[in-house]
């Protein structure tokens, strides 16, 4: 199964390019800038990474996303996610960014987009593997923030296909970007959110009925209501699973309870990402890896899953139709 996973051609959804900041690439690029960091070595920042939830992971998130100054960080960040692309066979990539986190230093909006941007065009040249850029705000900070920070990406909009919501869910609901979601809407930015990880059900409600999202990012607690799951189904909105982060931050305790077979039997649109694989032990294949090691996945499951990806991607119809013949091919050969 592992070598079948490996070598079928695939799409990510749900990745923060911060989240792929590998502690070789932190130590380097705080030593290059002068940035202190609270770890003397590799070994004490991997010992760090063993989160009780979702904040105490963001604490140490955050604490590394200050080494990050110049352009040139933020296309060596990209550019090091880049090559774990072509390593886990990834052909379409969406990444997220939050600009919030390096403008609140004085790290300019244009540093951060043209360094990212920069890699990915980078690497559609050189890899041919294609992307697409979306902006997520802070859910712990305030809408009126948020709007700064959207007025900032109006100039870069030909960079950004999305508005994405992310950081600290608990005690921050959907509802309180309302109105920055519906100025995004207007500007004709596609729109994601993250819902229905830590918090209940009803996240997912409000980002479906407020927001008028097209992707819920997670997404595992629709399962405790029976309705959502029905209109989530009727619907075929996306949800963009990440398994390694669900157990890593303990929304399961472990991967014989994730319940992602449960919500692909039942006919959802479910996905499978990395979220953050810097810190939550293995980029996309591994993910598949260790669910296929703890759920009884078959390979036409994988293929589903996989083609589920390409599917709920915002690019053209034309080239998921290219991608998921690739995928149908090499099943085929290796079933």
């Amino acid at each position: 199964m592992k070598e079948f996973i490996k070598k079928l051609p695939k799409a990510e959804l749900h990745i923060h390019i911060e989240g792929s900041l590998e502690p070789d690439l932190m130590f380097r690029l705080a030593k290059k800038n002068g940035i202190e960091i609270p770890y003397k070595n590799i070994d004490e920042v991997k010992a760090a990474y063993n989160f009780t939830n979702l904040q105490s992971f963001l604490d140490i998130y955050y604490a590394g996303a200050n080494v990050l100054i110049t352009k040139d960080d933020f296309y060596d960040m990209t550019w090091a996610y880049i090559l774990k692309c072509v390593e886990n066979n990834i052909i379409h990539t969406e990444i997220f960014f939050d600009p919030q986190t390096h403008t609140s230093r004085g790290i300019s909006f244009e540093t951060v987009i043209l360094g990212i941007s920069e890699a990915l065009n980078d690497a559609k040249k050189k890899f041919a593997i294609s992307s697409n850029i979306i902006m997520c705000f802070l859910r712990h900070l305030s809408q009126d923030d948020a709007f700064k920070t959207f007025e900032e990406c109006l100039p870069f909009k030909d960079k950004i296909i999305g508005i994405g919501l992310d950081s600290s869910e608990l005690g921050h609901p959907p509802s309180k970007f309302k109105e920055v979601f519906r100025k995004a809407k207007e500007e004709g930015f596609k729109l994601v959110a993250h819902a229905g990880e830590e918090a209940d059900y009803t996240y997912i409600y409000e980002a479906l009925d407020l927001l008028d999202i097209q992707r819920i990012d997670h997404g595992v607690q629709a399962i405790y209501s029976k309705e959502l799951m029905e209109r989530l189904k009727k619907e075929q909105i996306p949800l963009t699973v990440c398994p390694n982060s669900n157990i890593e931050l303990k929304v399961f305790e472990n991967y014989k309870q994730h319940n992602i077979k449960k919500l692909l039997d039942y006919g959802l649109n479910v996905t499978v990402n990395s979220d953050d694989p810097a810190y939550f032990k293995g980029y996309l294949n591994k993910n598949f890896i260790n669910l296929c090691e703890n759920i009884d996945l078959s390979k036409k499951d994988i293929i589903t899953l996989i083609k589920n990806s390409f599917n709920a991607s915002f690019i053209s119809d034309e080239l998921k139709n290219e991608y998921i013949n690739k995928v149908n091919k090499i099943g085929q050969i290796n079933e």
